[in-house]
């Protein structure tokens, strides 16, 4: 050999070659002591027989010179490369995988800043075995690409690119093979190639476009689609860290950790390119239909995002509730059910600064569903091809848009809610004020539907309402509009009026404890477990200013003839919670006088008061009253109420809640000879009562409740009828009484539309206009008195319909 190289050197020396030209000419192919110590060293690594595998011993030699001269790194890639692709090309994988596990082995020991080029070979090469359609070559490259994606390189990289990865991942999350054992695999390889791109990408910030949509519009779908497939309908827990073995190997349990993996690296301006595939896929795949699948998707998604940014995710699902306005009522019932499973797991105050628009964006959707169920079409016609709108079910729509109301509502701290109420309430159409419906075609049925859908909201949003100061909570903003809808003629709208009441003055949960007005006539009331806290100040400031107003509509509220059995059982809810929740001395004894006036209220033979109505107001009387003489503690005044229903209960059983609030009650068929024993002496009340320190005056004086111009309002019909309003104060106590009737008699629509058109200008500005009413109607002086005064220009209170 050594004479041949003489030869041979003085050979190529006369055509004044080098020798260390000699392997790039090819010359010393033949001769392996020529060759560079780098290609010996990887030939060495592969066996003769590659079922042997990697020749451990000399893997060693090779990673030893690899960190000895980093500089030959990106060669030694460039090799394994070379000779992986004849291999594949050979059909020899044997040597395939040796080659691949030879390239893990030196990502894992090499960090130097030379790997950049030896990692473009690596991914050549794994690029090179996933394009394969064998499936161990996929999962064999995907295997491969994962290891390197656990790797924090030193360096960053200023020109690699995973488009290709994310593509070929994303299919292959999609796969369709034959074998179902294959399919699975190639599909978790999938999942786990895509879980790597977005560990090697996201905490790269040259690498930042991994959230750009043209890759999450890739990457989120094939999740979805293996997150799909699962038998599991529910998610577990926030973290299945619990999860069997077996669970952790199906395609299922990796897609949500994957997912849940991608979610939680998203920061504040990725959420919404994370989002939007998901909305897409369930749109495309009709999938908000069934709820179930949605509802887990977007619980992973609350989960595992940070808490912070819970709002941005309701926000785009109020979105895309707005882009399919015009969708079927099942879809948006079901964009609104994972609303509703969204604000449950929101943190308190995650909605964001955009409280409002939350409750604004849901509100206008249940506008549009009363809309739609009562005109038939999307656009206020009937043309061919219309979709066919199904009441029933946008009546479920507009159930579950009134549950998430209340969900979000319970997410708020009490200040939030108090606005939200106060934007309910500006909402509810009264006719001649604000507009009934966004679009034509709905009519009087669709206003009064709307006042019920936004009552019955106000119902969810004051669930557990509960605040320490009511009177800066419940502003007269709020009180004096929801009052007004206590006395119109719908026994619907009333009986939700209530039901908010009872939710605003219930702080101690003691309403489920008045729910049975039949079982409330006890000799002893502590069974009942009341909470009484003493009335604070600001409790005190809160009955002054609105006690009268919820005594009057109390008191017309039993005198509606449509109230029925549930109407009168909240009314007695009612006076139980201001008995135990507002009340102090004066509130004790203005209650007494109510309770006395609706017994008066119910032997009147000038209201036309059906029986069932007379019989169940001396049945709310008689329960009131046993309630609150063993509130006072008044031997005799209990003695008093006891002795009158013992002889209801022997004489006139009809007169008592066990005989009147039942399913068939056996009632008489008139009412004329109630009298003597069997009703509640004002003058005995008084009586024992004033010796006890109660305030005679007061006592002695019946209730007699203020009618104002608030209750005309709520019962008008048209705006012509409301343009004719009175403008008066009717008191019975006032002595200018007769001239009020006769001037308010000279202001017409008709006397104005006249004076105008004559041009009587003049004439029109000579009518002896009066001060409108203070807020209630009178100005109280005390002791339950009442006086008319005038008052300022600047204390007035116009009604609504006076102030453009």
């Amino acid at each position: 050999v050594y004479a041949y190289i003489q030869v041979l050197n003085l050979t190529l020396s006369l055509f004044f070659i080098p020798l260390y030209l000699l392997p790039s000419l090819g010359v010393c192919g033949c001769c392996g002591a020529l060759r560079p110590r780098y290609k010996r060293l990887v030939d060495n690594i592969f066996p003769e027989d590659p079922e042997d595998g990697l020749v451990k011993a000399n893997m060693e030699k090779l990673t030893f010179y690899a960190l000895s001269a980093p500089e030959k790194l990106d060669r030694i890639g460039a090799y394994l490369s070379e000779r992986l692709s004849r291999d594949v090309a050979r059909h020899r994988y044997g040597y395939v995988c040796i080659a691949m596990e030879a390239l893990d082995q030196l990502l894992m020991a090499c960090h130097c800043q030379s790997i950049n080029l030896f990692v473009e070979s690596f991914l050549k090469m794994v690029r090179k075995l996933l394009e394969s359609d064998k499936p161990n070559l996929q999962i064999l490259g995907t295997n491969s690409f994962v290891k390197f994606a656990n790797i924090e390189e030193d360096t960053p990289s200023y020109h690699r690119s995973y488009d290709f990865f994310v593509s070929r991942f994303s299919e292959m999350c999609h796969s369709s093979y034959e074998d179902p054992d294959i399919r699975t695999k190639i599909r978790m390889a999938g999942i786990k190639g895509l879980q790597g791109v977005v560990r090697k990408t996201v905490n790269d910030e040259l690498q930042a476009n991994i959230w750009d949509p043209q890759h999450m519009d890739k990457i989120v779908p094939s999740l979805l689609f293996n997150l799909q497939s699962g038998e599991r309908t529910e998610s577990r827990s926030p973290s299945p860290l619990q999860a069997s073995e077996k669970e952790k190997e199906s395609p299922v349990e990796l897609t949500e950790r994957c997912f849940r993996e991608l979610l939680g690296r998203a920061a504040y301006g990725n959420i919404k390119n994370a989002v939007t595939p998901v909305l897409m896929h369930l749109d495309n795949h009709s999938l908000w239909e069934g709820k179930t699948f949605a509802v887990r998707c977007f619980k992973i998604i609350m989960y595992s995002i940070q808490s912070q940014h819970s709002h941005l995710v309701i926000q785009q699902l109020l979105g895309h509730l707005d882009a399919n306005s015009k969708n079927s009522a099942t879809v948006r019932a079901g964009i609104v059910e994972v609303l509703l499973e969204a604000a449950a797991i929101a943190a308190s105050g995650s909605v964001g600064p955009t409280v409002l628009e939350v409750f604004n964006t849901l509100l206008r959707q249940l506008r549009l569903s009363v809309d739609y169920e009562l005109t038939g079409s999307y656009d206020g016609s009937v043309n061919i091809g219309t979709k066919i709108i199904k009441a029933h079910e946008e009546r479920q729509l507009q159930e579950a848009v009134i549950r998430t109301i209340g969900s979000f509502a319970n997410t708020l701290p009490t200040y939030q809610r108090s606005e939200v109420m106060l934007f309910i309430m500006g909402k509810i159409p009264v006719p001649g004020v604000h507009p009934a419906l966004p679009s034509t075609g709905s009519g009087p049925e669709g206003t009064r539907m709307i006042q019920v859908m936004l009552l019955k909201s106000l119902v969810q949003v004051t669930a557990g309402f509960q605040t320490t100061n009511m009177l800066t909570a419940l502003p007269s903003s709020f009180l004096e509009p929801l009052l007004s809808f206590s006395l119109t003629e719908d026994p619907e709208i009333r009986l939700l009026v209530l039901q908010i009441l009872l939710s605003l003055i219930d702080r101690h949960d003691n309403t489920p404890k008045f729910s049975n007005i039949r079982c409330v006539i006890i000799s002893d009331i502590s069974v009942l477990k009341l909470k009484v806290d003493k009335c604070s100040r600001q409790d005190n400031l809160f009955m002054k200013k609105h006690g009268q107003q919820l005594y009057r509509h109390i008191y017309l509220g039993c005198k509606e003839q449509s109230s029925g059995r549930q109407h009168y059982e909240t009314l007695f809810a009612l006076l139980g919670l201001l008995s135990v929740e507002l009340a102090n001395e004066e509130v004790v004894v203005d209650l007494i006088r109510l309770a006395l006036a609706l017994q008066d209220l119910a032997l009147s033979t000038d209201e036309a008061m059906p029986v069932f109505n007379r019989c169940a107001v001396h049945a709310l009387a008689a329960a009131y009253l046993n309630l609150i003489c063993q509130l006072t503690t008044v031997p005799a005044f209990c003695q008093h109420i006891h002795e009158v229903i013992e002889v209801r209960q022997k004489e006139s059983p009809y007169l008592l809640p066990e005989d009147v609030f039942i399913d068939n009650p056996k009632l008489p068929s008139s009412l004329e000879k109630v009298e003597g024993e069997v009703l509640f002496l004002q003058s005995k009340i008084t009586e024992v009562l004033g010796g006890s320190g109660y305030n005679t005056d007061r006592l002695a004086t019946p209730y007699v409740p203020q009618y104002t111009d608030e209750d005309r309002l709520s019962k008008r019909k048209s705006i012509g009828e409301t343009i004719s309003l009175q403008v008066e104060v009717e008191s019975r106590n006032s002595p200018e009484k007769e001239e009020v009737i006769s001037w308010s008699e000279e202001i017409t629509f008709e006397t104005l539309k006249n004076a105008i058109e004559n041009d009587d200008d003049d004439d029109c500005f000579l009518f002896p206009f009066r001060p409108p009413p203070s807020p209630s109607g009178t100005i109280s002086s005390g002791y339950g008195q009442s006086q008319s005064r005038s008052v300022p220009i600047y204390e007035m209170k116009f009604p609504d319909l006076c102030v453009y």
